[in-house]
């Protein structure tokens, strides 16, 4: 069994959804959902908070919380400090991050990456579905886009632009990222101490820090449809899916 650390990075100042873990979804908080398929995933978790409003909801439905107030400008960076402050001593094979904004995330979708992570030795290993170009999604740049290599289940870039373009103008897969990351802890500690890179900077995606200072990216390819919330209008779309 692999021994893994789920970590939920949670804040409520987003800029373009303030309050967002707690905004409610069929009159339940949306962190609520993604505590659930966290437990149920069987891997031990907390919800990593600066903010004083989550943690007391975190502990009103008995769930595991830490504070981490330092001003990070990633969510990975979060997790990273409160890895090293509250859980270093673990001896985990894996940190997993999950995304607080990612409800439809199912436990058996974390447990595999998991799995398939422990069978590579990338440092960083995440979670993709192909999609096609006719999808409006591919030209929205809210939805993460990757270049990726199958034979090797290697990440080359990941981009909020249509990528891969195709100069034909042919209709085309593409590779939607999806909101989960699994570190080995020593990738981990090694990512937090990198400075912001120009790639990052540009795309605001923090996924390209690891790959602009050759930190390896891998991914599995999972049958799953997911919504991460991004606007209020995104949780109309999470809500259409429960219905």
């Amino acid at each position: 069994m692999t021994n893994a650390l789920i970590l939920i990075p949670a804040r409520y100042g987003s800029s373009r959804f303030p309050g967002k873990p707690l905004a409610k979804i069929k009159n339940k908080p949306m962190i609520e959902y993604v505590i659930e398929n966290c437990k149920e995933s069987g891997f031990d978790y907390a919800v990593v908070t600066d903010d004083q409003r989550i943690e007391d909801f975190i502990q009103s439905i008995n769930g595991n919380v830490v504070r981490i107030d330092d001003d990070v400008p990633s969510g990975s960076e979060r997790i990273c400090l409160a890895y090293e402050r509250f859980y270093s001593d673990k001896n985990y094979d894996l940190i997993i991050n999950v995304q607080g904004d990612e409800p439809l995330l199912k436990a058996q979708t974390i447990q595999n990456i998991a799995k398939a992570h422990m069978q590579t030795d990338f440092d960083i290993f995440t979670g993709l579905n192909e999609r096609s170009s006719n999808d409006s999604d591919f030209k929205n740049p809210n939805i993460v886009k990757c270049i990726y290599n199958a034979e090797n289940k290697k990440c080359l870039y990941f981009s909020r632009e249509s990528i891969p373009f195709s100069r034909d103008e042919k209709n085309h897969s593409w590779f939607h990222h999806i909101g989960i990351y699994s570190y080995r802890p020593s990738a981990l500690i090694s990512f937090n101490k990198l400075e912001m890179s120009y790639h990052e900077k540009l795309e605001k995606l923090e996924q390209l820090r690891a790959l602009d200072n050759n930190l390896n990216i891998g991914a599995q390819v999972i049958n799953v449809q997911l919504i991460g919330v991004d606007t209020p209008e995104d949780i109309e779309k999470v809500e259409g899916v429960f219905k």
